[in-house]
This record gives structure tokens, sequence and C-alpha cells, in this order.
């Protein structure tokens, strides 16, 4: 039985991470902690654990094995490396860190202790991205030329743990980034692992157009980031992310080859739309994205839980993303210079 403990109570803990461990029959909830002591006591007493006060002494409990940070953008980098230097293997929300250093730092700590880190980069295993992966190593839609793909709602005001302007999601003090970390972090990620090539080069623009505090004032962090992405094998496309999509949200890719175009979650009735050049039409309909009002169950805690079990290197370790992060904080540098960053490996 694996005992894992949750670090940051707040909305993904309690509509992803707890309810897919409860799901999983090797593991048990045995510790929480939270800022807000209350609430880890809630959630201590809803499912049997115990709620600490300080984190340090979570991380010291000898019969811990596995931590799910769920906490604050900033301070992503400081719970994972106390959760790795005692010794806890990781699954770490995104963006795993709000620094490239800290990435980095995270990532080699991992490897020195002999820890899991996973990264949670779910939409790599959404059933319509792994069969359009598996539709593009197949030469089905021939050589890829470009893309499209978008993650927008109407913005976490409406489903935070803190609901409203107030969310800790647009302090840039908690946050660092707005709609770039949240949502762009993963279509960055899954863009690069569909295409299979990492992102070479970012030209972007990153803004705050809508969202208001309570005063009248443009909030802190970004509402929006549209992003052209240039990547080593060639293909170049835009990633946009956005908190200002105040209808149905948006969460499609598009991949436009030589032989045809996948269209993934962009059709009310398929998860995959393959039209080909020749005026052939296959439809898949293989699930529903996740959204905000529709969890369903992931997988990513399963292969976490699964890696750690039987010893074998998460399906989305923290290596993996580093690449995605680096576009993403080289898009935080073309919006502030104005120009097109490139990216060292």
């Amino acid at each position: 039985m694996l005992n894992v403990g949750i670090i940051g109570c707040g909305k993904i803990a309690q509509i992803r991470h707890i309810p897919e461990y409860l799901n999983n029959k090797n593991v048990k909830i045995t510790s929480f902690f939270d800022l807000n002591k209350e609430r880890a006591q809630a959630l201590a007493e809803k499912y049997q654990g115990k709620a600490f006060d300080s984190l340090d002494d979570m991380l010291k409990a000898p019969e811990l094995d596995a931590v799910s940070i769920c906490s604050a953008n900033t301070v992503h980098a400081e719970h994972a490396l106390k959760a790795l230097e005692n010794h806890k293997h990781v699954l770490l929300e995104k963006p795993m860190a709000t620094k490239l250093e800290d990435c980095i730092k995270i990532v080699e700590l991992a490897r020195k202790n002999n820890l899991k880190l996973m990264i949670d980069q779910n939409q790599r295993l959404a059933k319509a991205h792994a069969k359009a992966k598996e539709l593009i190593e197949n030469g089905e839609i021939g050589k890829i030329i470009s893309f499209r793909t978008t993650f927008g709602h109407g913005g976490p005001e409406t489903w935070s743990i803190d609901p409203g302007i107030n969310s800790w999601f647009f302090d840039k003090n908690r946050s660092a980034m707005g709609a770039l970390g949240d949502l762009g972090v993963h279509k960055t990620d899954l863009i690069s692992y569909l295409v299979g090539s990492r992102i070479k080069a970012v030209t972007a623009k990153i803004a705050t157009i809508d969202k208001k505090d309570a005063s009248g004032n443009p909030v802190s962090v970004d509402d929006n980031a549209f992003c052209i992405y240039e990547m080593d094998n060639g293909v170049i496309g835009t990633m946009t992310a956005s908190w200002t999509f105040y209808g149905r949200e948006d969460n499609s890719t598009i991949i436009y080859g030589q032989k045809g175009i996948l269209r993934i979650y962009d059709s009310k009735d398929y998860s995959i739309e393959l039209l080909g050049a020749d005026g052939s039409v296959v439809n898949y309909n293989l699930d529903r994205i996740q959204t905000n009002d529709n969890q369903t169950s992931t997988g990513i805690i399963d292969a976490f839980v699964d890696c750690i079990e039987k010893n074998h290197k998460p399906l989305i370790d923290g290596e993996s993303v580093l690449g995605a992060m680096k576009a993403v904080f080289a898009a935080m540098e073309s919006s502030e210079s104005g120009r097109r960053i490139e990216i060292k490996e």
C-alpha cells in the first residue's frame, strides 16, 4: 500500500488528485497540508488522514511514500525540493516552477535521489491525443506542416477554491503567471509531444486584455497568451491560451499535414476528425476532453502510482517537460522584449 500526502488542499486536489487516488486500490491518503489549516483539517477528517500544521513535519514522517503537490505556482519549487530532500516521490502540478533554474533543480534532485518525479501534463493521456499521436506516427496525414492549438475558458474565478476576482490565480505574488502558466503550459507540452519535436524559437504577445481586480484595474497577470512556435523539425504553428473565452471552453488542436488534417477536440460530435487531402473523412468518437465543469479521470494518478510500484520511468517525467517550460519562459521573454527568442537545448 502506497501512503500518499496532499500538499495544497485547493480545488485541483479536491476534484482530481484525491478522487483519483481514492479510486486506486493500492493507495492510502494519509497526510494533508495547506496554509489554510481548517481546509486541510476538513479533508483529513473526511478521508481519515492527518492534517499537519508544518510541511516539514509531514515530510519527515517515515511512513509517507509520495506526495501530490497542488499548491500555488510560486511555491511549487520549494515544496517539490523539500519533498525530494526527504526522499518522497513527487507528482507535481503544472507549471513545474516559476523559474527555469528551479525546474532544472527539481529534475536534478529527483535524479540524484533516485526518486520518481512526474508532472501533471495530463493532456498527453487524453484518449484523442493518444490516438492522434498514433495516427501521426503511422503517416496518416503525411509530413506535418503547421498547427494551431488552443486552450481557453472564462477564467479561474468561476471554479477556484476561493472563487471570484480575488482568487490566488490573479495574484502575481502567488501565481507568477496567468493564462500562460495555467493553460498554455498544457498545450505547449502537448504540441511538442504530438509533433515529436522540441520548440526551438518563440515569438509571443502576452497581455492582460479584460480581467479587472476589485478596484477596476487590470489584474497583475496575463489573461491571454498568443505564441508562435517554431519546431526543430521545421514545423511552425500557434498556441493560444485565454481566460476570456466567455462561452464554450475551447481545448482544440488542429494539425495540418501534406496528406490531410487532424482536428482534435474541435467538433461537438467527434473527438477526432481526419480529413484527407483526397476528400476522405474518418471520424473517431473516443471520449470528451474534461472541462472544469465535467471532470473525468485523467489517468495521471494511476500512472504515477504504477511507476512507483513497478519502479519504472514515470510516463511524464520532469525531464520530458523541461522543453515546454523553456518555451513558456521564452514566450514571457519574447513578449517583454518584443523579440523572437531562440531556445538553447
